[in-house]
C-alpha cells in the first residue's frame, strides 16, 4: 500500500494526483547521501514480508518484523530543468535529502528512494519513497521523445528572397538560413539541438523547426501598388 506524502522540494545551490508507482520499471538516480535504486534482489521477499512479516527467530515469544509503508510524492520540473543535470533538496520528516536529477528525465517517470518511506514495526525495514516527475509544457518547444519541435515565424520578404532568422534552442539562440522561395510549412532539422538523451551524456535528439510565413499588415498605398505591379507581372 502507498501513502500520500507532502514533501518539500528546493533547488540546491548548485543546480538550477500522484501516479501509481511501478517499482520494477523505475529509474535509478544518484543521491547526495544515498542512491535511488530501480529495485533490489529482495524486492519480492520485501513484498511478502510487508504482508506476513519476518520472524526474528523461532520459538515462543518471537516478534514479527513488518516493513514500513511506501510513500509517494510528485516533483514538478520545467522543460528546461528536465534538460539539465541538477540537484534538488527535499525535506522529509524534518530531514534534508539531496538528490541529483540527470538530464533527460521524462514526464511521468517514477524513481524510488529506498528506505525513505514509513518506519518499520519491531525493527522492520523502512518503506520506500516513490517520486513521480511532472514536466510542465513549454511555450517554445514540444517534446517528442528526445526530439523537440517548434514553429518559427518568417516574414514574407525573407521567405521569397531568402535570408536568416533566429530561433531559440536549449543551448541558446542560433541563426537559421532560409532559402529563396521557401514555402509555408517547410520543416528544417537542426541536428543535435534537441533534448538530452537520458543517461547518455553529450548525446541529444534533434530540433525540428517548422516555418510559418507571416503576411505583411498595415501596408501603405505605395506598398500595395508595388504588390499590384508584381501581380500584373505574374499574369
Amino acid at each position: 500500500m502507498f501513502g500520500q506524502l507532502a514533501v518539500d522540494f528546493e533547488t540546491a545551490p548548485l543546480g538550477g494526483g500522484a501516479h501509481s508507482p511501478h517499482p520494477g520499471g523505475s529509474q535509478g538516480f544518484g543521491g547526495g547521501t544515498e542512491g535511488f535504486h530501480t529495485g533490489d534482489d529482495g524486492e519480492f521477499s520485501d513484498f511478502f514480508e510487508s504482508l506476513f512479516g519476518r520472524s526474528t527467530g523461532r520459538g515462543a515469544g518471537a516478534q514479527a518484523k513488518y516493513r514500513g509503508q511506501d510513500y509517494q510524492a510528485e516533483l514538478q520540473l520545467s522543460l528546461a530543468d528536465a534538460a539539465t543535470t541538477h540537484q534538488r533538496v527535499l525535506t522529509l520528516n524534518g530531514k534534508n535529502i539531496r538528490i541529483t536529477i540527470p538530464a533527460g528525465v521524462e514526464d511521468g517517470q517514477v524513481i524510488k528512494l529506498k528506505g525513505h518511506g514509513g518506519p518499520g514495526t519491531n525493527n522492520g525495514p523502512e518503506g520506500d519513497l516513490y517520486i513521480t516527475f511532472s514536466i510542465a509544457d513549454d511555450p517554445r518547444w514540444t517534446r517528442e521523445g528526445n526530439d523537440l519541435r517548434m514553429n518559427a515565424p518568417v516574414d514574407l520578404y525573407t521567405a521569397v528572397l531568402g535570408g536568416e532568422i533566429t530561433v531559440d534552442t536549449l543551448s541558446g539562440k542560433v541563426k537559421l538560413k532560409v532559402k529563396p522561395e521557401t514555402p509555408n510549412g517547410t520543416t528544417m532539422r537542426l541536428k543535435g539541438k534537441g533534448f538530452p538523451i537520458y543517461k547518455h551524456e553529450g548525446s541529444h535528439g534533434d530540433l525540428y523547426v517548422t516555418l510559418e510565413i507571416q503576411l505583411p499588415t498595415g501596408l501603405t498605398e505605395k506598398e500595395k501598388e508595388l504588390f499590384r505591379q508584381l501581380a500584373d507581372l505574374k499574369k
